[in-house]
């Protein structure tokens, strides 16, 4: 649901055809609070355009290579705003408050905050909520409070380390949600918004695979959860000073393969944001008479941007896909209608193809594909194709709107992405039958998803390459082990490649956190031998494999540098051994680990990564990169 992220990262499209990234933003009361250069300023609201602005901190302060700001809060009554500040080389964080007056000042900063609100209490005195994270694990909450009444205490700390904490506040404000989850449980307290010294109340505690998150609205819970059968997302509501299950009614239900990407509450109407056989829905539900509007989204729509917005007669999101930068949508209470940006309409809709179809498993299950191309391609057989798979944690593919993917289809490449179980793109399900013993269902469905690519006229093994990032890494390195021969090329970022050395090492920080995904290898003889099947590094053999690149960064914390390099120098040493069974005039393929500095997990604007990777993929398959290089110039600032 990502419900703790409600600020996205905004791209604006401009006439010759650059992107920008604007970083986040949020409007309080008449001031619109964003960064602008190294600093952070706020300005009125119908100025935002203009460089009447004023600076509220210089972000220089923190002495960090580059920083920007990831999130901001203002509180209730504009005394403060606080702002989430990081590197891009780093998923360390700072949080700063500054106080507003005449002569803005920071008033504290907290390191390693991932999550945080702001709430009043009786006495009008602003209280900030915070998550404190400790090798990437939230387990502690801190309560903080400015001023002459300084105080900073901690509220809360979970014991399970299996379970991470977020803080959300519900859109009404009315009530601070303190959310305890791991990958398919959870468990939400409510923290009174307008007595946030009171202890707070549990909603309902956890049961084990029961997932929730909550809204309110006029005294009443909304309740987002799988409980019940089927075991996909509905919607449930009870009285707030109810909140227990037994209390839970059911208010709306999905259609089956029906993924909830996002749900918004607004005073009158409830909005969610839907994934259906692979096609984007706006579902706005009257709360008065609980009518219920469908609108299906255009098809080259491949996902959601959400708006931070506190306007009650408006609902405006974006929509993006992997080759078009987002387009502003606005759905209109009163009109019940949805309206569209207008102006400059970018030329890829008429250059380009969306097209879905699917891929039938080695089990018989459908498997949805999404794939892109030049609508005056001829002879597509003999155009180089890019895959794209994730299949874990119940997470989409990324289908965001990535420049380097623009240009590669205008120089005649074929997109492909595909939707393997193990991600979250048909619910929860799709899910749940490729995890743990489940793992090779999304093997084999990458498998057929490239069968059938090739069987409709989809390029061919020479000129296919495949990408992935993080737990993608498992299926490719997966899919190289057991059938190479469909590939030529393959790109990861910092892949996961050695699964069960990695998941019996319960001191690196998210082993316990991951049991759910990936199963216990070191209680479990089941799960180990069972990861010893799929496990990339585990079965490396001498063979022929397609030529690698991969980049890592060398102080990851999600997926340790150990792994990546151990998993090069044995595939290494196989292709060597292969080599001399073979003879001479046997072409090796190349093999590339790029380490890049820093301790992020994956830097997707990193200029130097995109260059390298494509200039990879040209020179395997034999191509001349120089057009391509010179359009990407269009779209990033070198």
């Amino acid at each position: 649901m990502d419900a703790f992220e409600k600020v996205r990262t905004k791209l604006e499209t401009q006439p010759q055809e650059e992107y920008e990234i604007i970083n986040a933003e949020i409007k309080h009361g008449g001031f619109v609070y964003y960064q602008e250069g190294c600093c952070l300023v706020r300005s009125k609201d119908e100025e935002a355009d203009n460089d009447n602005y004023e600076v509220l901190f210089n972000l220089e302060e923190l002495k960090l290579e580059q920083p920007f700001i990831d999130c901001i809060r203002v509180a209730p009554d504009e005394k403060y705003v606080a702002a989430k500040i990081r590197t891009e080389d780093s998923e360390a964080s700072t949080c700063v408050v500054v106080k507003l007056s005449d002569q803005p000042v920071m008033e504290a900063s907290f390191p390693n905050v991932s999550s945080f609100e702001w709430v009043k209490d009786e006495e009008d005195e602003d209280v900030l909520f915070y998550t404190f994270q400790r090798n990437l694990r939230c387990h502690d909450v801190y309560r903080a409070t400015f001023g002459d009444n300084r105080r900073n205490e901690r509220f809360y700390t979970e014991k399970d380390p299996s379970f991470f904490v977020f803080l959300y506040l519900t859109k009404d404000s009315r009530f601070l949600t303190m959310n305890i989850m791991n990958k398919t449980t959870s468990e939400v307290w409510l923290i009174d918004g307008m007595s946030p010294w009171d202890p707070p109340v549990l909603i309902q505690k956890r049961i084990h695979g029961v997932l929730y998150y909550v809204e309110h609205r006029d005294d009443e819970l909304y309740i987002l959860t799988n409980v019940g059968e089927p075991t996909e997302f509905k919607l449930m509501r009870t009285a707030a000073d109810t909140p227990a299950i037994m209390n839970w009614d059911l208010f709306f239900t999905m259609k089956r393969n029906t993924k909830v990407v996002d749900l918004d509450m607004f005073k009158d109407h409830c909005v969610l944001f839907l994934k259906h056989s692979n096609l984007l829905y706006v579902n706005v539900i009257g709360l008065a008479d609980d009518s219920v509007r469908s609108l299906k989204l255009p098809p080259w729509a491949c996902g959601f941007i959400m708006d931070t917005n506190s306007d009650p007669k408006n609902c405006p999101f974006q929509l993006c896909s992997p080759i078009r930068p987002p387009k502003y949508y606005t759905y209109k209470f009163a009109e019940g209608k949805l309206f569209e940006e207008t102006g400059h309409e970018d030329p890829i809709t008429k250059t380009s193809r969306v097209l879905r179809i699917e891929a039938k498993s080695k089990d018989g299950k459908l498997v949805p594909m999404t794939i892109f191309h030049k609508t005056d391609s001829e002879d597509l057989q003999k155009k180089p194709l890019l895959v794209h798979v994730y299949g874990a944690y119940g997470m989409d593919l990324k289908m965001n709107f990535r420049p380097e993917r623009r240009v590669l289809v205008d120089d005649g490449w074929i997109l492909a992405y595909c939707h393997v179980r193990g991600g979250g793109e048909l619910g929860l399900q799709w899910h749940a039958d490729g995890r743990l013993t489940k793992k090779l269902n999304g093997l084999a469905d990458l498998e057929a998803c490239i069968k059938t690519l090739h069987g409709q006229g989809f390029s061919q093994p020479s000129l296919t390459t495949l990408t992935a990032f993080s737990a993608g890494g498992v299926l490719v390195g997966a899919l190289c082990n057991s059938n190479p021969e469909l590939l030529r090329a393959v790109t990861l970022e910092a892949p996961f490649l050695d699964v069960l050395n990695t998941m019996m090492d319960t001191t690196l920080p998210l082993t316990l956190e991951e049991l759910e995904e990936w199963g216990n290898p070191s209680s479990d003889e089941k799960h180990k031998n069972y990861i010893k099947r799929y496990c990339p590094y585990q079965n490396i053999k001498p063979k022929h494999y397609p030529s690698i690149h991969i980049t890592a960064y060398e102080n990851d914390e999600r997926v340790p540098l150990k792994g990546i390099v151990n998993y090069t120098e044995k595939l290494k040493e196989a292709i060597v051994e292969h080599a001399k069974d073979t003879g001479e005039g046997y072409q090796a393929p190349n093999i590339i680990l790029d380490i890049q500095p820093g301790g992020n997990h994956v830097i997707e604007d990193s200029h130097k990564k995109i260059t390298a990777q494509i200039k990879f993929l040209y020179e395997e398959l034999g191509l001349d990169s120089t057009s391509v290089f010179e359009n990407l110039k269009k779209y990033l600032k070198f």
